[in-house]
């Protein structure tokens, strides 16, 4: 009896333990956090509600300067709820079209603007007050459909419905980054719907036009409506066809009807035809609650594959789930909406840039949604057969820009060496190679590989081309991510072609000396000299140089932002971005002892910075000397010092989920190395993560006897074998399984002999 007992006491321990990780787990996504400006800068993630990549995204806009239309930290008032945005990037904003906004009374002039207050902000729901009318916007979203519920504290009634409206507008034409805009149109359909489009240009990858349709209907007929081009107001005039000028409509509803307006529009990138299909279909109801379910159903499915034990403290779930909801807003899913070619093959837009997604963003994709990763591959795949390239980022159906390699071959060899399954990988080398070894003639910002004819003779990028320090990185990288899948598909000349070529960044590493490091990536000319400093200035007719050292920096103050000898990074960041042969990289820098101490002098002058995508790998890099406890020391001081839960608790950019997955991963204990087919094992956060794969096994990652004091891992096993190495291949991650890290109070043997994988393969 006894022994029942504690049988039935056990049981009730695991099911409580169970109940604990059950739940709600949508309910701890705060859209909020990376709103603000954090220490590296303001987020600029989107505010308003979305689905998993989807296509429409509204939200309030307050700034046309912003990326995502919002900033949180100001007193600007809101003049729109546009239907398209971006999250989490920088450069020149992109779409911010169709803006609808309500208000009270007689339109005095087409801006209409209020103050806001008691703003909620959920996943797949936002709401806010627009004080001046006393108006509660409240919106909820299906893939392609905005869902609008307006309550308005007046008994006036008005809509406004904005196709002209759009984000990035500068006075001066053809501004770089700018959008620009073409033309629009509008149409009152009937006394309950509204149908038009707005065509832009330009934008952040400086793209062709893009044209986005809506289509609106309303659950009340409105009683008289007038609509505008340019600045001409027009009462009762239904059409409003495009010549260029910017066009929308006013709708006025009967003051003795009931406070309660709903309003549902969709887009599309085909027709307004089309995005009456994609409303009739996606929405067919009025029930705002209904739909709201239906979306926060959607997140649930996918955040609840990664559940861990109930210790963490409510800033940890928020963080953690935020950041996973955050990396799976982009890119968009536009299948059967690519207005350029028809196929049956998926099709993604905004990847806002892959440069920076593909270190970890994509990776924590496959873990969790792996067939969503293979659809975004294969689109990759079709945008290469239709256009002739890879894009390296690509909006508004245009590719373009080019940061600094083709990464989207990191993508193709990161999907082939964790085996994806369902995508051409033939197909996939295929385009490859045609990124290394076909130069884009004049198209180097938009795709392929700018200075690939200095790069494949002289071995490096020259000073001739802008970026080359980390193009030639970069490019060493992506050629040994087409050694990989060359070698897997038994292409063996291209295989030795290209592991040799991804030697090439050594032959940018100068031997010189700086903060007791030796040795740094350095700008070299076409003739192979050093370059030693570079015309910055003239003041008082003399003319001042830039030193090219170690800690220079030659943009902005010498070179445009986009021109300088790096991008985004200096020399000392980028000199540790090696991520194939990080044993070379060690043995560049004077061995282990001197490695560790190069580390060490980043982090501690202030060289190393988190919103760096080139430095995502950096505090993971002492596990090649067999440390792997400092990788941990040092991730978990960047979290602490850098992320929060609050609005300004990203550091800088989310750059598309970037800066989340980044976190995402560390928390949890684990970081892929991109393009290669193992995850570094670090001191997790949490007691216990479950991953729920998609092939329906589930792998365990339990911190045995984890606290702030015990957060070192001093044994481990996995499925109950000893297990010494540092990392796991992501073949024992798919099979399921349990990896039990035993925690202790101080740095032990683990992990000190199994180096992770390096070089050659």
């Amino acid at each position: 009896m006894k022994r029942l007992f504690l049988i039935l006491s056990l049981l009730g321990v695991i099911a409580f333990g169970q109940l604990l990780m059950a739940g709600n787990h949508f309910q701890y996504v705060d859209p909020f956090i990376g709103t603000g400006k954090g220490k590296g800068g303001l987020g600029n993630v989107t505010i308003g509600p979305s689905c998993p990549f989807g296509m429409i995204k509204p939200g309030p806009d307050n700034n046309k300067g912003s990326n995502s239309g919002y900033l949180a930290d100001t007193l600007q008032p809101i003049y729109g709820f546009s239907q398209t945005h971006v999250s989490g990037t920088g450069g020149g904003p992109k779409y911010g079209n169709i803006s609808v906004m309500p208000f009270s009374g007689e339109a005095e002039s087409i801006q209409q603007t209020s103050l806001r207050t008691n703003e909620v902000a959920k996943a797949g729901y936002y709401s806010v007050l627009l004080k001046k009318w006393n108006i509660r916007t409240e919106i909820t979203v299906s893939p392609k459909v905005a869902f609008y519920r307006f309550v308005y504290g007046n008994k006036t009634k008005s809509l406004k419905i904005d196709a002209g409206d759009f984000l990035g507008e500068k006075p001066i034409p053809d501004s770089r980054e700018a959008q620009q805009f073409v033309g629009s149109e509008v149409r009152v359909e009937s006394d309950c719907a509204v149908s038009g489009y707005s065509r832009i240009r330009g934008g952040w990858n400086n793209g062709d036009a893009y044209t986005v349709y809506f289509y609106a209907v309303i659950d009340r007929p409105f009683v008289r409506f007038t609509t505008w081009k340019g600045n001409k107001l027009s009462n009762g005039a239904k059409v409003q066809v495009d010549t260029g000028e910017k066009t929308g409509a006013l709708l006025y509803f009967d003051d003795a009807s009931g406070d309660t307006v709903h309003l549902k529009i969709a887009i599309s990138f085909i027709s307004t035809q089309k995005a009456k299909q994609n409303l009739e279909q996606e929405v067919p109801h009025w029930s705002f609650e209904q739909l709201r379910a239906e979306t926060e159903n959607r997140w649930e499915n996918l955040l609840k594959r990664i559940e861990f034990s109930d210790e963490a403290t409510p800033d940890q779930k928020k963080m953690f789930y935020t950041a996973l909801y955050h990396t799976m807003l982009m890119p968009v899913d536009r299948t059967g909406e690519n207005p350029k070619w028809t196929s049956d093959q998926p099709y993604y837009d905004d990847f806002y840039a892959i440069w920076d997604t593909y270190r970890s963003s994509h990776p924590l994709i496959t873990l969790i949604a792996e067939s969503r990763q293979v659809d975004i591959v294969k689109a990759l795949l079709d945008i290469y057969k239709r256009d002739g390239y890879l894009p390296d980022a690509r909006s508004g159906n245009c590719n373009g820009r080019t940061q600094g390699g083709s990464n989207a071959e990191v993508l193709i060899a990161d999907a082939y060496v964790k085996g994806l399954k369902g995508i051409d990988y033939g197909l996939g080398l295929q385009a490859m190679l045609k990124d290394a070894t076909v130069p884009p003639g004049g198209n180097e910002e938009k795709e392929g590989r700018g200075g690939l004819t200095d790069y494949n003779t002289l071995g490096y990028v020259s000073d001739r081309f802008v970026r080359a320090g980390n193009r030639t990185l970069e490019y060493a990288y992506d050629d040994y991510c087409i050694a990989r899948v060359a070698k897997g598909l038994n292409r063996m000349s291209e295989y030795r072609r290209f592991l040799k070529q991804s030697d090439n960044w050594q032959n940018l590493w100068r031997d010189i000396e700086d903060h007791g490091a030796r040795g740094f990536i350095m700008p070299k000319d076409a003739s192979g000299r050093w370059i030693d400093s570079i015309p910055c200035d003239i003041t008082n007719g003399q003319r001042e140089f830039l030193l090219y050292t170690p800690t220079a920096q030659d943009w902005p103050n010498c070179l445009c932002w986009w021109c300088g000898f790096f991008y985004e990074a200096g020399s000392w960041e980028y000199s540790f971005s090696i991520p194939h042969n990080v044993k070379k990289l060690i043995e560049k820098c004077g061995g282990e002892e001197m490695f560790r101490k190069r580390l060490d002098t980043l982090f501690e002058n202030g060289f190393y910075n988190v919103g760096n995508e080139p430095s995502f790998l950096t505090s993971c890099l002492y596990h090649w000397i067999g440390r792997p406890d400092l990788s941990s020391e040092r991730t978990r001081k960047i979290i602490t010092d850098n992320y929060d839960a609050t609005s300004c608790g990203i550091p800088g950019n989310d750059d598309s989920g970037a800066m989340s997955s980044w976190l995402d991963f560390h928390l949890m204990g684990l970081y892929p190395n991109a393009g290669q087919s193992y995850y570094l094992i670090t001191s997790p956060f949490f007691r216990q993560t479950k991953m729920h794969m998609e092939n329906g096994k589930t792998f365990v990652i339990t911190a045995k006897n984890l606290s702030e004091k015990n957060r070192f891992v001093k044994a481990a096993t996995l499925n109950g074998v000893k297990y010494d190495k540092a990392w796991i291949e992501h073949a024992d991650v798919a099979a399921g399984g349990e990896l039990l890290l035993e925690m202790g109070d101080k740095p032990s043997q683990w992990g000190t002999m199994q180096l992770p994988p390096s070089g050659e393969f």
